[in-house]
C-alpha cells in the first residue's frame, strides 16, 4: 500500500486534477523507483500522449498491455490493444493497426463472458468501414458499439459510438439526425463524463462534422467549448493545436485575418510539438489568408506544407491557380478534388467549382454545380448563402440580371447575418455587375466602391484589384512622399506580411523595417496598416 505523498500517489492526484506535466513527472519518478501497476502505466501513456510525446506514450501503452496480460486481466489488455489500434490508424500505419486489432479480437474471443471492450474494438472497425466508403455499414457497427456502452455504462464507448453514428448519418445525408447524435456525445464530454483522450477526439471530430454540415453556429459553440477545455489544461499539446486551427477558420470567415494568422502560428507550434493532426489546418488556413491578401508565393508554400499533413489543400490551391490566371490548372485541380470526395465533402467544394468554371466560360458546368448546391434539404444559413450567391453568379452569366439580383441580395443579407464581411463584399460586386447589366451604371459604381472599401479594410488585394478592373480605374503608380525602399516595405505590409517576414524578404533587420513602417505612417498621415494598404491601392503601388 502506498504511503501518502509517494510519487505514485502524487502522480494519481495530478492525473485526477488534469495537471499533466506534474503527472508525467511523478509517474516517471515512481516507475524509476521500482515500477508502477499497469493501470498507472495506462495513465502514464495517456499523459505522455496528451503532452505530445506520442512515441513514448505508445511504448508505455504497449507495456501496460503486456502487464495486464501477465496479471490475467484480458479485458484491460484488450482495451490497451484497442487504443493502440486507434493511435496507429491515426498515424496511417495500417499493418500495425491491423495487427493490434487482430490481437485484441483474439484475446476477447477467448473469454467466456461478454465485456465492454468488445464494443470498444468495434469502433476502429467501424471507422475503417466508414472511411472506406460504406457509411451505412459503419452506422450499424457504431450502433452495436453503443449497445455495449449503454449495457456496461461505459461513457467513453457510448460517446465515441455516438460520434461515429452521427458522422455516418451526416455522410449518408441525414444531417439533422446526425447533428443531434453529435450534440448528445458532446453533452457527455462537457459534463466531464468522458476521459481525456476520447474527449479531445470528440471535440475535434464534432467541429469537423459541423463544418461538413455547414452549421456555423454549432461549429462556433463547440469551438468555444474546446477552447475552454484546452484553456483549463494549459500544458496539454494534443488537441490544442487543432483547437487553434478551428479558431483560425472561424476568424477567416468573420474577417479577423490577423487573428487567424496568430491562431495558425500557435497551431503550427503545437503541431511541431506533438499535435500532428493540427498540421494540415494550421498551414491550410494560413495559406487561405495569404491567398486572399495576394501574397501568392507565401500561399503556395503554406499549401505545400498543408499537403504534408496528409490531405490535398483544396479548394484553396485551385483558387490560387485561378487568382494566378492559370484557369485550366484550376479546373483540373478542383475537378480531381470533387471526383475523389465523398458526398458530404463534395458539397464544400462546389462553390469553388462554380467560381472556377464561370471564370473559364463553362457556364453549363457552373450551372450543374449551382443546382447541386441548391438541392439541399433544410439548408443551414451558411448553405443558403452559398447557394444563393452561386445561383446569382450563374444567372448573371446566363443573361438574367434581374433574377440574379434577387438571389445575390438574399445571399448578401445572409452573409451579413453570418458576419462574413469578405463574402458579403463579393456579393456587392455581383450586385454591381447586375445593375450594370440592367443599365444602371451609377448604382453599379456605388456598389463597386462599397465593395472595394470593404476589401481594402480586410487587406484583400486581388479582390480590390478586380473591382478596379470593373470600374476601368486606370491607376498609375505614384509613390508620393515615399522613398523607393519605403514603397517596397509598404507593398509587403499591404500584402499582410509581419515585420519579421518583411525583414526576411528584403534582407533587412526587424528594427530597420519597424523604422521604415513608422516613417511610412508619419509621411502618409495614417495610423494603421489598413490605412497604409488603402494608400497603396489608391496610388497604384501594387504590382
Amino acid at each position: 500500500m502506498n504511503l501518502p505523498g509517494t510519487a505514485l500517489d502524487l502522480g494519481r492526484s495530478a492525473y485526477a486534477e488534469h495537471r499533466w506535466s506534474d503527472a508525467l513527472a511523478h509517474f516517471s519518478e515512481a516507475e524509476r523507483e521500482g515500477g508502477i501497476p499497469p493501470q498507472d502505466l495506462e495513465r502514464l501513456a495517456t499523459v505522455a500522449i496528451l503532452l505530445g510525446h506520442s512515441t513514448e506514450g505508445i511504448d508505455t501503452l504497449t507495456r501496460a498491455h503486456e502487464e495486464f496480460l501477465l496479471m490475467g486481466d484480458i479485458p484491460s489488455a484488450a482495451r490497451c490493444a484497442g487504443w493502440l489500434v486507434m493511435h496507429f490508424m491515426n498515424q496511417g500505419e495500417k499493418a500495425r493497426s491491423s495487427g493490434w486489432l487482430s490481437r485484441g479480437q483474439r484475446l476477447l474471443g477467448e473469454l467466456e463472458e461478454t465485456c465492454p471492450e468488445e464494443g470498444f474494438l468495434l469502433i476502429p472497425v467501424a471507422l475503417g468501414t466508414m472511411y472506406g466508403g460504406d457509411p451505412h455499414a459503419a452506422a450499424g457497427l457504431f450502433g452495436q458499439a453503443l449497445g455495449y456502452g449503454k449495457r456496461f455504462n461505459d461513457k467513453d464507448i457510448s460517446a465515441l459510438a455516438q460520434l461515429g453514428q452521427g458522422t455516418s448519418r451526416i455522410i449518408l445525408g441525414f444531417r439533422d439526425e446526425g447533428l443531434a447524435l453529435l450534440d448528445e456525445a458532446m453533452v457527455a464530454v462537457t459534463a466531464g463524463e468522458v476521459s481525456p483522450i476520447p474527449s479531445g477526439i470528440i471535440y475535434c471530430a464534432v467541429i469537423g462534422s459541423c463544418r461538413m454540415a455547414f452549421d456555423v453556429q454549432r461549429a462556433q459553440e463547440w469551438t468555444a467549448a474546446l477552447d475552454h477545455w484546452c484553456g483549463g489544461r494549459p500544458d496539454m499539446v494534443m488537441f490544442s493545436g487543432q483547437c487553434q486551427s478551428h479558431r483560425a477558420e472561424l476568424y477567416i470567415l468573420h474577417g479577423a485575418w490577423e487573428e487567424a494568422l496568430a491562431a495558425t502560428r500557435i497551431a503550427q507550434d503545437r503541431a511541431g510539438r506533438g499535435d500532428g493532426w493540427a498540421a494540415f489546418g494550421a498551414y491550410y488556413h494560413q495559406g487561405e489568408v495569404e491567398r486572399l491578401r495576394g501574397d501568392f508565393a507565401a500561399a503556395e508554400e503554406s499549401y505545400r506544407r498543408a499537403r504534408q499533413g496528409g490531405y490535398e489543400p483544396q479548394p484553396g490551391l485551385a483558387l490560387l491557380r485561378l487568382a494566378q490566371g492559370k484557369i485550366s490548372q484550376a479546373q483540373s485541380l478542383i475537378g480531381q478534388a470533387v471526383e475523389m470526395a465523398d458526398p458530404t465533402s463534395r458539397r464544400t467544394l462546389l462553390p469553388s467549382v462554380v467560381e472556377i468554371e464561370l471564370a473559364a466560360g463553362q457556364v453549363p458546368a457552373a450551372r450543374a454545380a449551382a443546382d447541386e448546391l441548391a438541392a439541399s434539404e433544410n439548408p443551414k444559413p451558411l448553405e443558403q448563402a452559398i447557394a444563393a450567391q452561386a445561383e446569382g453568379a450563374v444567372l448573371l452569366e446566363e443573361g438574367d440580371p434581374a433574377a440574379a439580383l434577387r438571389n445575390i441580395r438574399r445571399a448578401w443579407s445572409l452573409w451579413r447575418e453570418l458576419e462574413a464581411p469578405f463574402e458579403a463584399a463579393r456579393c456587392r460586386v455581383l450586385v454591381g455587375r447586375a445593375f450594370a447589366a440592367l443599365g444602371d451604371p451609377d448604382t453599379a459604381l456605388m456598389e463597386y466602391e462599397a465593395a472595394k472599401t470593404d476589401f481594402l479594410d480586410l487587406g484583400a488585394a486581388p479582390a480590390a484589384m478586380y473591382v478596379d478592373s470593373l470600374t476601368g480605374n486606370d491607376r498609375v503608380g505614384k509613390s508620393g512622399p515615399l522613398t523607393a525602399r519605403e514603397v517596397e516595405v509598404l507593398r509587403l505590409v499591404a500584402a499582410g506580411k509581419a515585420n519579421r517576414m518583411v525583414a526576411a524578404e528584403l534582407y533587412l533587420s526587424e528594427k530597420t523595417v519597424a523604422r521604415h513602417v513608422s516613417n511610412i505612417f508619419m509621411k502618409l498621415g495614417v495610423q494603421s496598416r489598413v490605412a497604409a494598404t488603402k494608400y497603396a491601392y489608391d496610388h497604384g503601388l501594387f504590382h
